[in-house]
């Protein structure tokens, strides 16, 4: 476990883990619940949480507080505690029930995406429209966008060819995928977000255009080969990744020898963008914009 923290104020922060294993993070949920409620101390938290847990298990979320767990994170004094933490899915749940004005905005974004996610699957051409509206939000070039949707194209048709070739989801397109990635890049894909500083963040939008570019050649020649040859099971599939990484490896180095610099970048698209982090940010920043009035009739609930 990798512990930090993220910094809301001078005065409030979040203590987060971040689990390689299972690439996850864990937040503390006494340090979400003292943001959100302003509660004036640890020790006042901790008593609203223990409060919440009794309200979640009577609105029957047995199973939520189950699969909870608890981690020793370092508290102020400089020791550490075993402290209960929560998933980025567990915590949105445990916000859903916390009667405040800095939790407001949360419950209204949860409100958009579940609306948003019943308009996509009556039109699935939201979806698309959606990603690229995301993209641009963050800052990506109208180029790059085009070449992200390829990609996304090219990885969809390598993973229905790997599984026609009895390839089985899971860890062995995630070992395939490291063979090509490794033959086109000199590295693994583990080895390749940890270049660019990325722990949760999905590496292919935090590629260059380039880089982008030279793993879906990996990925195209791969389909390519392998529905040339039909490869059978796990291991003839394997040697086929490693050939289809080798083309974008040769043409990585041609473009290498060409322009006198390496293809490959340690530049990510963003440095410790968490979207929770943000999000409680966001929050914050909303409920501090409420005019006064409002503030005084939000009825905030410090039990």
């Amino acid at each position: 476990m990798e512990q930090e923290q993220w910094q809301l104020s001078e005065d409030q922060a979040i203590r987060t883990a971040w689990d390689a294993n299972a690439k996850q993070w864990y937040f503390s949920i006494v340090d979400v619940v003292s943001v959100l409620t302003e509660q004036p101390d640890a020790r006042h938290a901790s008593t609203y949480w223990a409060v919440l847990k009794k309200r979640l298990k009577n609105e029957g979320a047995d199973q939520l507080l189950t699969n909870c767990k608890q981690l020793k994170l370092k508290a102020a004094d400089g020791k550490r505690y075993q402290t209960d933490v929560a998933n980025v899915e567990q915590l949105l749940r445990i916000i859903q029930s916390i009667p405040s004005k800095k939790a407001e905005p949360f419950k209204l974004w949860l409100a958009q995406v579940g609306r948003e996610r019943i308009e996509e699957t009556l039109d699935p051409e939201l979806i698309a429209d959606r990603l690229v509206a995301t993209y641009e939000r963050k800052g990506y070039t109208r180029e790059w966008i085009n070449q992200r949707l390829m990609a996304i194209s090219a990885r969809k048709e390598l993973t229905d060819e790997w599984q026609d070739r009895g390839v089985r989801q899971g860890v062995e397109y995630a070992i395939l995928t490291d063979e090509l990635t490794q033959a086109w890049s000199g590295m693994t894909t583990r080895q390749y977000k940890t270049l660019k500083g990325l722990k949760k963040e999905s590496l292919r939008d935090n590629m260059s255009t380039t880089e982008l570019v030279l793993n879906m050649l990996a990925e195209t020649a791969t389909k390519e080969f392998s529905q040339a040859e039909q490869p059978s099971g796990f291991e003839q599939n394997r040697a086929v990744a490693q050939r289809g990484g080798q083309v974008a490896g040769d043409a990585r180095r041609a473009i290498e020898q060409g322009t006198g610099k390496p293809v490959i970048t340690n530049k990510n698209a963003a440095q410790l963008n968490h979207v929770v982090a943000q999000m409680i940010e966001a929050s914050a920043s909303a409920s501090e914009a409420l005019p006064q009035e409002e503030k005084d009739n939000s009825g905030n609930e410090n039990t």
